[in-house]
């Protein structure tokens, strides 16, 4: 009789162990989802909230600058750290890279010294918008959770021109 009690005992007890591990699980994988919705919906709200451009109005950008007509913007002190995403219209392809120098990065991929793909495409006269996305204020901790982020946002590896899932920390 004592050993039924044991065994009975042990039986709820292992029951009890069980769920408090499903319970912690289910816990867990909610956050993570949590989680996840959220920095899905903050890049979302970070790409949307910043205007696009072409490649052709970037380079007017880059043109310009304070006082001195030959200095490009991003080489008289403009640029900054952020992510780019590169989106070509024709294809429905998208590029995300970072850069502690974002212009001067996105400058290298439409002047042959960046992505191979994108400039081809760029040169085949396929059409591109540009987003960029300073990491001040966004929320993220560093450029490589970041653009790690906006690439899965984007699908920019499994079904873009990125051929890594971003740097990671």
């Amino acid at each position: 009789m004592q050993i039924e009690w044991v065994l009975a005992l042990s039986l709820v007890l292992a029951l009890a162990v069980f769920a408090y591990v499903k319970l912690a699980q289910h816990r867990r994988v909610r956050k993570e989802q949590a989680h996840m919705k959220w920095l899905d919906g903050r890049v979302r709200e970070l790409t949307e909230g910043e205007s696009s451009f072409t490649p052709e109005e970037f380079f007017e950008m880059r043109e310009r600058s304070f006082g001195d007509p030959d200095t490009p913007l991003y080489e008289a002190g403009q640029d900054f750290k952020g992510v780019y995403v590169l989106f070509n219209e024709d294809k429905n392809k998208y590029y995300v890279g970072q850069g502690i120098r974002v212009l001067s990065r996105v400058n290298n991929h439409f002047t042959g010294r960046g992505n191979g793909d994108v400039y081809a495409d760029y040169r085949y006269l396929d059409h591109f918008t540009i987003r960029i996305i300073p990491l001040a204020g966004s929320g993220f901790d560093n450029l490589n959770q970041l653009e790690r982020y906006t690439i899965e946002y984007y699908d920019a590896f499994a079904s873009g021109y990125n051929k890594t899932r971003g740097n990671q920390d």
